[in-house]
């Protein structure tokens, strides 16, 4: 009875110990800061992600330098409608008064004081290059708007990019999570004397290579997350938020899209100041004449030469030899016309094919998808039929394995074929000129 009841105390003895020791531990751990979690890059949605992008991003803002810099040229070129004034003071001493007769002709000390007002009356070449500079303006407005698209596009599919490697992962942790399960009942069935240790490491085999899988595409996601933050200028790597929605065009006619796109509105801006530019080459040929005022004040006056005085000049300049320096200005500037309709045309030809590969890669991407997608939920359907199979004995590990990788694989076209599908439709657009 003795030995029964110092049993028992030693048992007793014992919980108490352990409910101590447990109490202990729960405190430690209720004291324990907790450790944030890593949060995610912050996400932003479609239209914030472009909107941020146009506004900050420092390619568009130096192209939009050239808008100021043209200012500046036009405002330069205006400077031939103002008149030149200015004004110089001159004193002069010498070692002595000169004179005769006891009058004096140059004092010793004196002092001019003398303006000059200058104004070209006319000068046609001149003020042509004031509507040429304006043409300048249009052009550089109309590069910045392309490169606005530019900056744009890359941002949408940076955008795109993020989304479609998101799906990749989603697409793999799904085929990580059934390998998983796969590998735990195989584990299952050959601890309990069911199965093979050959269909244990067939399934960890899968379940492994699926790890390293995830861990690439997470690696890929990262990388695309990055690139899109750096288009829109944010700290650090950017998510994208929900999948856009982009409209469906309807049919344009080429008037339509051609009056839309920015690549060709830029070169029909440089392609009209080019003509402009050959036009006014006939100036060249015109006289100048300029028209000059010069009052004086001269103190102390000689005895020759009054005190104020004044002189207005009329002057014509015209060049009739200049070893054919006009007649070459005229064929360089006739070449850059030249030059700019070849460009014109080129982009005019590119542009067609643009629209029509778009339009039928956007159809062409549509049924691929379809397809895709029924291809999936067939394979999904077959995963499901062979693991079912695979727990009554009916099929081998070799088939569920199987099953698994091919829904894994259409899982993977699916998601392609879904970002192929967006990526064709912002082709569209790109190329009608709807998304700028």
């Amino acid at each position: 009875m003795s030995k029964r009841m110092a049993s028992l105390v030693f048992v007793r003895a014992s919980v108490v110990a352990l409910l101590i020791v447990l109490a202990a531990t729960a405190d430690a751990v209720a004291q324990t800061p907790v450790q944030p979690q890593p949060q995610g890059p912050p996400k932003m949605e479609f239209e914030a992600v472009i909107k941020q992008a146009v506004a900050k991003n420092p390619t568009l803002i130096r192209a939009a330098t050239s808008i100021t810099r043209a200012d500046l040229l036009l405002q330069e070129s205006r400077l031939v409608l103002f008149p030149i004034i200015g004004g110089t003071v001159v004193n002069a001493t010498l070692d002595g008064a000169r004179g005769f007769a006891g009058g004096i002709t140059q004092p010793q000390n004196q002092s001019t004081f003398a303006g000059n007002v200058s104004y070209p009356v006319l000068a046609p070449a001149r003020w042509a290059q004031i509507q040429q500079a304006r043409d300048q303006i249009v052009v550089a407005e109309a590069a910045t708007a392309e490169v606005r698209q530019q900056i744009s596009v890359a941002a949408a599919q940076a955008y795109l990019a993020v989304i479609a490697a998101r799906r990749q992962v989603d697409v793999t942790s799904r085929a990580l999570e059934s390998a998983r399960a796969h590998l735990d009942y195989a584990t299952k069935r050959f601890e309990g004397g069911a199965g093979s240790r050959l269909n244990q490491l067939r399934a960890a085999q899968i379940a492994s290579s699926d790890e390293a899988r995830l861990e690439a595409i997470q690696n890929a996601l990262r990388s695309a997350q990055e690139a899109l933050g750096v288009l829109v200028v944010a700290e650090g790597p950017v998510d994208a938020g929900a999948d856009p929605v982009f409209d469906e065009p309807g049919t344009m006619e080429e008037s339509a899209w051609r009056a839309a796109r920015p690549d060709i509105i830029t070169q029909a801006a440089i392609q009209r100041s080019a003509e402009r530019v050959v036009r006014d080459s006939k100036l060249d040929w015109f006289p100048n004449v300029n028209a000059s005022f010069d009052p004086a004040y001269v103190t102390p006056s000689g005895l020759f030469a009054p005190s104020g005085t004044w002189r207005f000049t009329l002057s014509s300049t015209y060049v009739f030899f200049d070893g054919g320096s006009r007649q070459l200005a005229r064929r360089n500037r006739e070449l850059t016309l030249e030059q700019s309709k070849i460009v014109m045309s080129e982009i005019e030809i590119q542009a067609r094919s643009e629209v029509r590969l778009a339009q039928e890669t956007v159809r062409s991407r549509q049924r691929a998808l379809d397809s895709a997608r029924r291809a999936s939920q067939q394979a999904a359907e077959v995963v499901t039929i062979t693991t079912t199979a695979f727990e009554v004995g009916a099929t081998t590990n070799l088939e569920v394995i199987d099953a698994q990788r091919e829904a894994r694989d259409t899982d993977t076209v699916a998601a392609i074929a879904e970002d192929a599908l967006n990526r064709a439709k912002l082709d569209l657009l790109v190329a009608l000129g709807r998304f700028k």
